[in-house]
């Protein structure tokens, strides 16, 4: 029989479906057969490095088979190395799509956010405002902070914008409470990459983004979750404005963002991805850093001021790796991040510590930028800061989460669980505990208001001051109030959160039990 090039093509795209299986999925597997992952794929292996060469070249199926091979490993690269910035493109396209686009539309979760909000490891703790800034459209802005805020500019790959030196501190991206402003608010001037213009040298607390589109995150407190007025209020007392165009600005606009509705800011799992990508690629700037990786884009077709036009069966491929690729990211955040050095805070405890050399580049060698780090925090997270991932005594905030039990199992929705906190929580403003979909990494959409407890919830105490929080489908009896809710036959994760955390935390002193099954 003869075998056409699109039949070939076919035979090549099965096998690598074949191989993906093989190894993804039993990658995902805890305590599978015996059988290793090599073991496992080594038809794959074999069909590739077996591939045939005829008087030193290549045959026409190795050509066609290769080729493809070459294109499925770019396109999982790039997924895993994009995560950062595509993450952020999801939020910003999805925030738009319902709430409009411009430097002054801030949406605010004025009633906190819950599940309806689909977007990475949500706070619903806090008063959240989000807003994108485009400096390329707009040129450099002015914003006015509020007092009192936690807040953070990041640049579209969720890299802190290089601030202003103070004293011998240099700031990044931080605002409000750890930033230039010490919490009492001030004016940031935001300078696009391009910017040629004059810079004020008093006046402003002057950032320079290396990309065009600058994500603004506040973060605002409040006491007493009947009242949640004052955070509001104070996170509309924020301006944005055109630098030196003030008196021209557009009118601030604050649509809340609580409600029905339902709004989805998270990045594709598929190959639909690919196609964000490359809207994000034609719209922001060209990096030196980046150019190999974008040698990787250009395999499979995604070229700046280029058309993105992939054939069917590109497309089919695209998929699979696009596929492939979150599903490793998910391997990556569960199983090979905690086996980083630091990866763990706690000897012979499953918290898991992703920011483990307090770099926000993921460096902390100083000889690579660990990946590992870095894939797993942004398939499950968004924003970075150094509030977030510098050790900070009274301030800040600090992040140990985990997706698995005492005994090294996975959180399953059906099975109860209590969480015991010793006495004196080592957070100065407040602690909490919240539950997210595994596979989303989204509030887990478990039929409370919000799948969280806090500090201001005022769970029940010891008599010795600890607190017990229990996790199931079922509250205990009496134990409603220290109860989240999860949903049976899905798993989750949970991240224990404390804001300012205090010296306790760093000597650990004090330090959280392991998840437990109740029996």
């Amino acid at each position: 029989m003869k075998i056409t090039f699109q039949l070939f093509r076919h035979i090549s795209l099965s096998m690598i479906v074949i191989g993906t299986c093989m190894l993804v999925v039993s990658g995902c597997k805890q305590n599978s057969e015996n059988a290793t992952s090599a073991e496992k794929g080594a038809g794959r292996y074999d069909y590739l490095s077996g591939s045939s060469f005829e008087k030193g070249f290549p045959t026409r199926e190795t050509i066609i088979s290769l080729t493809d091979e070459l294109k499925f490993q770019r396109a999982v690269q790039s997924y895993l190395w994009s995560l950062p910035a595509i993450n952020m493109w999801a939020m910003k396209e999805g925030s738009e799509k319902i709430f409009g686009a411009g430097y002054n539309i801030l949406p605010v979760w004025t009633k906190r956010l819950d599940a309806r909000t689909k977007i990475t490891t949500p706070n619903s703790d806090l008063i959240y405002a989000m807003g994108y800034l485009d400096l390329k459209k707009y040129g450099a802005l002015v914003v006015e902070t509020p007092p009192g805020i936690l807040g953070m500019f990041d640049d579209m790959w969720q890299k802190p914008i290089m601030g202003p030196s103070i004293n011998g501190t240099q700031y990044r991206g931080d605002v409000g409470i750890p930033g230039p402003d010490k919490g009492a608010g001030g004016k940031y001037l935001l300078l696009p990459p391009d910017y040629k213009g004059s810079i004020p040298q008093s006046g402003y607390y002057v950032y320079r983004s290396e990309t065009y589109n600058v994500f603004l995150f506040w973060r605002a407190f409040y006491k007493d979750p009947s009242d949640l007025s004052s955070p509001v209020a104070a996170i509309k007392t924020t301006k944005i404005y055109p630098y030196g165009k003030e008196s021209a600005a557009l009118p601030m606009q604050f649509p809340d963002a609580s409600g029905e509705k339902e709004i989805n800011m998270l990045f594709p799992e598929d190959g639909a991805y690919f196609d964000m990508l490359d809207r994000f690629i034609q719209e922001e700037s060209v990096m030196e850093r980046d150019l190999d990786m974008r040698g990787f884009l250009h395999t499979i077709g995604i070229e700046k001021d280029k058309k993105f036009a992939p054939s069917e069966e590109d497309r089919k491929l695209l998929n699979l790796a696009a596929v492939t690729a979150f599903k490793t990211s998910k391997v990556i955040i569960n199983e090979l991040l905690p086996k980083e050095t630091g990866g763990l805070y706690y000897k012979g405890r499953q918290w898991v510590n992703t920011f483990a050399g307090e770099n926000t580049s993921f460096q902390s060698s100083g000889t690579f930028t660990n990946l590992e780090q870095r894939t797993a925090y942004f398939t499950s997270a968004y924003s970075d800061a150094p509030a977030m991932v510098v050790n900070m005594i009274n301030s800040g905030a600090k992040y140990p989460a985990t997706s698995k039990d005492a005994d090294g199992e996975y959180l399953d929705g059906g099975k109860n669980y209590s969480l015991h906190l010793p006495a004196n929580i080592p957070a100065k403003i407040f602690w909490s505990l919240a539950a997210y979909n595994s596979i989303t990494a989204s509030g887990l959409d478990n039929g409370q208001p919000f799948p969280s407890l806090n500090a201001m919830d005022k769970p029940v105490q010891n008599a010795d001051g600890s607190i017990d929080l229990y996790l199931g489908p079922k509250a205990p009896q009496g134990k409603e109030k220290n109860w989240i809710a999860t949903v049976p036959d899905k798993g989750y994760f949970v991240i224990l959160r404390l804001y300012a955390p205090e010296q306790a935390f760093f000597d650990q002193t004090w330090q959280p039990e392991d998840i437990k099954k109740v029996k």
